[in-house]
């Protein structure tokens, strides 16, 4: 029956997307030309589609939480169509399937973007989202690099509140999970050739989760493969961008770096063989510098890496405590087992959205064994920028200008 019930949904679905899709050609086709186009969509205009009884989905156990397997109960889309208003009212629906035609751009030439944010239930029980002006900007960066319409950030925000806001249940009520945001946006013009997508879709998916990592790897730091032959991004490439074209290519190098026992890819770049990122996430070392003093170092925005989000907090953070030297500049793997060699190397972390902070224990590299002391540290930078993040993000520190409060 539980079969019967997902497969008369699912062409229920595909029914109601085919219906509109005819709607939206009739309408393109007797639309008044003096009519003004609308270039953005605006929160104003959302209609909203609840769910019905039998479309509700159990609520997980935050307990068993893994990273992206859940979703909640509705979705947001929001349909562009050059030349028909450009883009469309925005809707809250039940969570479904989105059917496409063969011939759409996103399966070709993978003209896609996306943004990663979260949601978190603060220890006053509201629910905060961190900074998501950043996301926004970073995301219609990414739209002009693949071609794909730009929108207003203020208004995708709204939406998004009113997303969650239904489904507020599913926002974990723990300071240890998280409801994960993936906004998305592709084209699906449905015509061969690379080109410009006349016409994309922006939708936006709820996913409560976990810790990326396991306790014990955060406990003891995770491992990594630094394998030069490989390279993430190049200058002049669209590594500064959120594109899934970005990501997909790098899967076999993780499965290599998996089946050597390590748990992620150190990102070199060039003849020099520059840190850029580990797997998902932008890189901060710390070391002590030649005047004897602590310094947190990271690579600059050259083109190379994503600009991070929470790799924009902890050096904002780094710079108002004045605690230490906060340096923007290349690092070569040289310069790392120099370092290393010279018991001056202190801490290696990754930081993003997704794995918060994350302490590095051990490189592997060309047949060498780095050992990295970053949890050995008895004031480890890592875990001061990350205690300090968490806290502003679960509202310990409360009224922070970084959060936005969900009504």
């Amino acid at each position: 029956m539980v079969y019967l019930r997902r497969k008369i949904l699912f062409f229920g679905n595909v029914i109601n997307q085919l219906q509109q899709s005819i709607r939206w050609s009739s309408s393109l086709r007797t639309k008044d030309k003096n009519s003004v186009p609308q270039r953005f969509f605006k929160y104003a205009d959302l209609s909203v589609r609840l769910a019905g009884p039998n479309q509700l989905n159990p609520k997980p156990d935050v307990n068993k939480l893994s990273f992206g397997k859940y979703f909640t109960d509705h979705m947001l889309k929001v349909h562009y169509y050059e030349g028909m208003n450009s883009w469309q009212a925005p809707e809250i629906m039940p969570f479904e399937n989105i059917v496409l035609h063969p011939a759409a751009k996103v399966l070709h030439y993978a003209v896609e973007l996306f943004e990663g944010m979260k949601a978190y239930r603060g220890v006053d029980g509201k629910i905060r989202l961190f900074r998501p002006e950043l996301n926004m900007e970073r995301m219609n960066n990414s739209a002009i690099r693949a071609g794909l319409p730009s929108f207003r950030g203020e208004e995708l925000i709204k939406c998004i509140c009113r997303l969650i806001s239904i489904d507020q249940e599913w926002v974990p009520h723990s300071t240890a999970s998280s409801l994960y945001i993936r906004p998305t946006l592709i084209g699906i013009d449905p015509t061969l050739g690379v080109a410009t997508s006349d016409s994309a879709l922006l939708y936006v998916i709820l996913s409560p989760v976990g810790s990326y990592f396991k306790a014990t790897d955060q406990q003891v730091g995770i491992s990594l493969l630094a394998d030069p032959r490989y390279t993430r991004a190049w200058p002049g490439g669209c590594g500064n961008a959120k594109l899934g074209s970005n990501y997909g290519p790098t899967i076999q190098v993780q499965q290599e770096a998996i089946e050597k026992g390590l748990q992620q890819v150190l990102w070199l770049y060039g003849e020099n063989k520059e840190l850029t990122e580990i797997g998902t996430m932008n890189i901060f070392v710390v070391y002590i510098n030649n005047n004897g003093e602590r310094e947190l170092l990271t690579p600059p925005l050259n083109g190379l890496i994503l600009p991070g989000v929470v790799r924009n907090s902890l050096l904002a953070i780094s710079r108002q405590w004045n605690q230490y030297k906060v340096t923007e500049r290349s690092i070569t793997m040289k310069e790392i087992i120099q370092l290393n060699s010279d018991n001056r190397l202190l801490e290696i972390f990754g930081a993003g959205t997704a794995c918060v902070v994350s302490p590095v224990s051990y490189i592997d590299f060309q047949g060498q064994e780095l050992h990295i002391p970053t949890t050995e540290q008895p004031e480890a930078i890592y875990q001061m920028l990350k205690k300090r993040l968490l806290d502003i993000q679960y509202g310990i520190i409360p009224n922070h200008p970084w959060s936005l409060i969900i009504e």
